[in-house]
């Protein structure tokens, strides 16, 4: 089970985690920085979890299809974002290392999106991201900073503990913990934001930096704290199991586009209501898969997982983010 003792602290590790690490093992062969960061997940999570991720543990797959906006030719050449439907695999997911982890607790969020398009030539792209709009640090320096001040920070450390100390220097990341994460109504019913942004390029060689923002049709729908008491622990899965054997669920999925002068390989820093949006297209979400507790086990996904036409910036958060994936999925496997 979660240490009580730092509310926010799994949260905060498990969207980091979800969004960032560094690789490398220095001279000394101490532990690279991925494997530390595994490590703590599953100390915080009171794991290993055998066959589990070590964050973002539970979580339910479905399939459905995307079709792009005509919109979305005027700024990328990318396959999957030219007109044609194509098929996508989606994995919902809560924050955290702990299977069992009730979806409306508090340490729950984050949620996560991962989204698997498959072009028509067969060739595949991923998208990762999480239900809140900003990143806590900037680099992957900070991230491990703030991970030795989480765990420094036991209930018998005096204040100021590192942590506190970390968090009123960094207020990006004291933004992070203290703003309300209500518990979704639905998994259909929260948006997700890509907090890197991609540098997208269309057929005439224009190129424009962008960070998704992934909508949902029905709208951005909330629990009450007490509907959120009294909610199953499975609540989020369950639900999204009944309303799509109703019908489909939507999202739409929208590139808001970067300023002169606004920092692409920042992700701490949001960029606001006022930007420029383009509507890329549709997702459409139709089908609750039966064997999704085997097949979220097989699947790994990566925000660097791009196809022509879309590009990284130079973010180091990004840039450093499969490495971790990498060494988390070698771990799942028992490797």
């Amino acid at each position: 089970m979660i240490r009580r003792h730092l509310p926010f602290t799994q949260s905060v590790i498990s969207a980091l985690f979800l969004l960032t690490a560094t690789a490398g093992l220095a001279a000394d062969r101490v532990k690279s920085v991925p494997e530390q960061t595994v490590d703590t997940l599953e100390k915080l999570s009171g794991g290993p979890h055998a066959g589990f991720r070590a964050n973002h543990a539970k979580g339910i797959v479905v399939t459905g299809s995307f079709t792009a906006d005509a919109a979305a030719k005027t700024l990328t050449k990318a396959e999957h974002l030219q007109g044609a439907k194509v098929p996508v695999t989606v994995r919902f997911s809560n924050a955290t290392g702990v299977p069992t982890l009730p979806d409306a607790d508090p340490n729950a969020s984050p949620h996560g999106i991962a989204i698997r398009f498959t072009a028509p030539s067969g060739q595949a792209t991923d998208i990762v991201s999480i239900s809140y709009d900003g990143f806590p640090v900037s680099t992957p320096d900070d991230f491990l900073a703030l991970l030795n001040a989480v765990a420094a920070s036991g209930p018998d450390v005096p204040s100021p503990k590192p942590i506190e100390t970390f968090l009123g220097s960094h207020p990006a990341a004291k933004a992070f913990v203290t703003a309300p994460k209500p518990a979704p109504v639905s998994y259909a019913t929260l948006p997700f934001y890509g907090v890197n942004a991609f540098n997208f390029t269309n057929a005439a060689g224009k190129s424009q930096y962008a960070r998704y923002r992934i909508i949902p049709v029905a709208g951005d729908k909330r629990l009450t704290d007490d509907e959120a008491k009294k909610a199953a622990p499975d609540y989020l899965i369950d639900e999204l199991k009944a309303r799509l054997a109703k019908a489909p669920v939507k999202f739409k999925l929208i590139a808001q586009l970067a300023k002169d002068g606004d920092a692409v390989n920042d992700g701490s820093i949001a960029w606001g209501k006022d930007h420029k949006e383009v509507l890329l297209g549709t997702l459409t979400l139709d089908t609750a898969l039966a064997d999704s507790a085997a097949v979220e086990k097989k699947l790994a996904f990566s925000p660097l997982h791009l196809v022509d036409g879309i590009a990284p910036s130079a973010d180091p958060v990004l840039l450093a983010r499969p490495a971790a994936y990498a060494f988390s999925v070698g771990r799942r496997a028992g490797k």
